[in-house]
């Protein structure tokens, strides 16, 4: 699967932008504040339907503009495929596959499978739990349409229980109301544990043998699942949990609380890990993400570095793009330094300037 064309139109601090990606690796360099990371953006909502920035959808509208549209075209199973998604002020934004619009944004899933890199993803072992979840729950919705199900419902019962809960802080209100949200919250959280647990089991032998290659077998990085309740306990943890909940108008319990473990020869990376070593792990997570992704699609996913390289030494430089060579990646940065000085192959360079974008090289430095 590769990304064949990109067309902008009132995104961002982009007017008006196309471009032709090449299959390969494709360079986008310029100072910083220029629009790199939001054309990354861009095709990262064509994958997923949101900003992995964050943003609001009313945000991502050129100033002074009223809508905004992207165009993707993809090649995928050898076939061409379109993404539209278009974007206007105070509407929920509207998405269609080859001109057909879909009803339901899980109908985009699957289609354009994206693996996003980022700086702050080099934080993710020393980060919060809540990073650690996002990395899971972004992972298996974009490869389980079920997963993203349970997800939507899961928050949306755990929020009306909260709110219900709040209530009962300061109102004498029947407990007996909590039966049904208590019955949602469980359901659809035991599917989720579940799952996760699945896909941990998955994914950590892959980031184990990734690990050892790039610290050449001196460490052993083992990721376990800490959830926190498990499934099968989830029934009854939810009712003991109960005064508790209501004496501070929030669910204590559930795989909103989950987190995972990076253990390296018995050692907790997250409060005990160099810098180094922490880093090191991030690397290995989104390398096994690529491998898990081909393994579940049976396709190459896109890869898309924003501003990565410059974080990493010359070594894990090097591992990285040795891992996605035959992968379609978009790299963002500031200079072409570091590729002509360790001779990368490039298939193609842009430069991005205010909002606009020139081709300046293709196929070599």
């Amino acid at each position: 699967m590769i990304i064949k064309a990109l067309e902008l139109r009132n995104y961002r601090n982009y007017a008006q932008a196309c471009i032709n990606f090449d299959p390969k690796t494709n360079i986008l360099y310029g100072k910083n504040g220029q629009g790199k990371t939001n054309i990354l953006e861009s095709v990262y909502l064509c994958g997923v339907t949101k900003s992995h920035r964050g943003n609001k959808d009313k945000e991502l509208i050129k100033f002074d503009e009223n809508e905004s549209h992207i165009k993707c075209l993809i090649e995928k199973d050898k076939r061409e495929r379109r993404i539209d998604i278009h974007l206007k002020k105070g509407m929920t934004k509207g998405i269609a596959i080859d001109k057909i619009p879909i009803k339901k944004y899980s109908e985009l899933f699957g289609l354009l499978n994206i693996v996003l890199f980022s700086p702050e993803d080099l934080s993710i072992i020393k980060n919060g739990p809540l990073f650690r979840r996002r990395f899971m729950d972004s992972e298996l919705c974009q490869s389980d349409g079920i997963y993203l199900y349970n997800l939507t419902m899961f928050r949306k019962a755990l929020n009306q229980r909260n709110s219900l809960l709040k209530t009962m802080t300061y109102e004498d209100t029947d407990k007996s109301m909590l039966d049904i949200w208590d019955e949602k919250v469980v359901e659809y959280g035991m599917n989720i544990i579940d799952s996760r647990k699945k896909f941990i089991n998955k994914i950590n032998p892959v980031i184990t043998d990734i690990h050892k290659e790039i610290t050449g077998n001196n460490e052993i990085l083992d990721v376990t699942y800490e959830e926190n309740v498990s499934a099968s306990d989830y029934p009854n943890m939810i009712k003991s949990n109960r005064e508790k909940d209501i004496r501070f108008g929030q669910t204590h319990s559930g795989p909103h609380k989950d987190d995972l473990a990076f253990v390296i020869n018995g050692v907790d990376m997250r409060k005990y890990g160099s810098q180094g070593q922490q880093r090191t792990c991030a690397l290995a997570l989104k390398l096994a993400e690529i491998e898990i992704i081909k393994e579940i699609s049976g396709d190459e996913p896109v890869l898309l570095l924003d501003d990565v390289l410059s974080e990493l030494d010359s070594d894990r430089q090097k591992l990285l793009l040795k891992y996605i060579h035959d992968t379609q990646t978009i790299i963002t940065c500031t200079g072409m330094d570091d590729f002509i000085k360790n001779n990368f192959d490039i298939d193609k360079i842009y430069k991005i300037d205010n909002g606009n974008v020139y081709v300046e090289n293709v196929k070599g430095v």
